[in-house]
């Protein structure tokens, strides 16, 4: 029964480092961009947008459909960098382990 208690220890231990990094991610922030820097995204290491901001010349053509694309655009690649870096700290975490699920951002 040696193996199963080491086995629930280490469970614990990871599940620590995992709420641990979460909380570690929610703090930091990631910019994403779009239009040349027109347009940009920042969100948390969640995922979670927490500004947006449009550079004044992106308003001067007055076509709204183009600033809702950049906004978009700038907020998924907000959104992409968030991905990699909480897959680069679960890589981290995890001792380079594969985990057979996916933890939830």
């Amino acid at each position: 029964m040696a193996d199963l208690s080491q086995l629930l220890q280490l469970g614990q231990q990871m599940q620590g480092r995992l709420s641990e990094m979460q909380t570690e991610l929610a703090q930091r922030s990631v910019t994403g961009s779009a239009g040349g820097g027109m347009v940009t995204a920042t969100a948390d290491g969640r995922g979670r947008v927490r500004a947006v901001r449009i550079d004044p010349a992106a308003l001067e053509d007055r076509d709204v459909e183009m600033l809702e694309d950049l906004v978009v655009a700038a907020i998924s690649d907000a959104q992409r960098r968030a991905e990699e870096m909480y897959r680069d700290e679960l890589r981290k975490a995890t001792g380079g382990l594969p985990l057979p699920f996916q933890l939830p951002l």
